[in-house]
């Protein structure tokens, strides 16, 4: 009986997607331009983060010392003067700067990796792809965020160091990587949101979708809060969690989980208590996501 031969098909080798060229230049614009706007923006909401943390910070167990914002900027104007209120700039700024880099940066590449993978050839991805894209790019950037503002760096690092070891400085980060994760998401879907109304107007009465200065502002402004408003509760409990009194810790000297401070703030004060600074917070948050998103994209325009 004759041997069959079977043919044995020969297949191409897979062409694997790449992304787009030139990355090296990309990401450096994404690193000098984020950071630049970065450094903008903290300069603006510095003040108002200072008092958004004394008020998120105040002792559940004492009488509140501040009776609202106005009330928290008058004792800290009168304590230390306007210098006061931007005391411990230097490792927020920085910060700043990293995160807003890594946010941008991040939030381009996985945008671009989608349309490789997930819709390709596709230049302007479906809107929950660019909230999805947020989202990711704060979990990869949550890690870079503090939230401490100290009158002493040094000190406070030999503190926090002496008192919880190394996992003492991300203490809280919990709390950050569910701000950070939800709030980048609202932060670029507001963004985009906007923009995009903003495009079609555009298109309709001056047939370009081009943005002024002034739209991306306000689409700028509208991120800042909804960043800020729709997670602001998991940044209280970040925020009470990093300024905890060490005098009150248990003999055992175990600090209270992310969740245990969820339940006790919100036995004590509700959910006024889980917003108890807000209102500050968005109020800055509006001004400094403009200036943010204007100095980006500027700069990427010019550049």
């Amino acid at each position: 009986m004759a041997a069959t031969e079977h043919a044995i098909p020969v297949h191409e080798p897979m062409e694997l997607p790449s992304l787009p060229p030139n990355q090296g230049l990309e990401a450096m614009k994404d690193i000098v331009f984020g950071s630049a706007a970065g450094m903008a923006g903290k300069l603006i909401e510095y003040p108002f983060d200072t008092v958004k943390v004394r008020l998120q910070s105040q002792p559940a167990h004492l009488p509140l010392r501040y009776t609202g914002p106005l009330d928290c900027f008058r004792q800290s104007f009168q304590a230390d003067g306007f210098k006061g209120l931007y005391r411990g700039i230097s490792a927020p700024m920085t910060g700043a700067a990293v995160e807003t880099s890594c946010l941008f940066f991040s939030y381009r590449l996985i945008q671009d990796a989608m349309r490789v993978t997930v819709f390709p050839g596709m230049e302007q991805l479906p809107f929950p792809a660019l909230i999805a894209a947020g989202a990711a790019s704060g979990s990869d950037a949550s890690p870079c965020r503090g939230g401490m503002f100290p009158p002493r760096p040094a000190a406070l690092i030999a503190a926090v160091f002496r008192q919880d070891g190394l996992i003492g400085f991300w203490r809280g980060q919990t709390g950050t990587l569910i701000r950070e994760t939800g709030g980048s998401a609202a932060w670029f879907g507001g963004y985009e949101g906007v923009s995009s109304l903003f495009r079609k107007y555009n298109s309709s009465s001056s047939h370009t979708d081009s943005l002024s200065v002034w739209q991306q502002m306000i689409a700028g402004a509208t991120a800042g809060i909804s960043y800020n408003f729709l997670f602001y509760p998991a940044d209280t409990i970040k925020s009470r969690m990093q300024t905890e009194d060490i005098s009150r810790l248990p003999a055992n000297g175990e600090r209270q989980t992310f969740w245990n401070v969820t339940r006790s703030v919100w036995r004590q004060q509700g959910l006024k208590g889980m917003y108890r600074g807000c209102g500050i917070t968005c109020a800055r948050s509006a001004p400094s996501s403009a200036f943010i998103f204007s100095v980006y994209e500027g700069l990427r325009s010019y550049f």
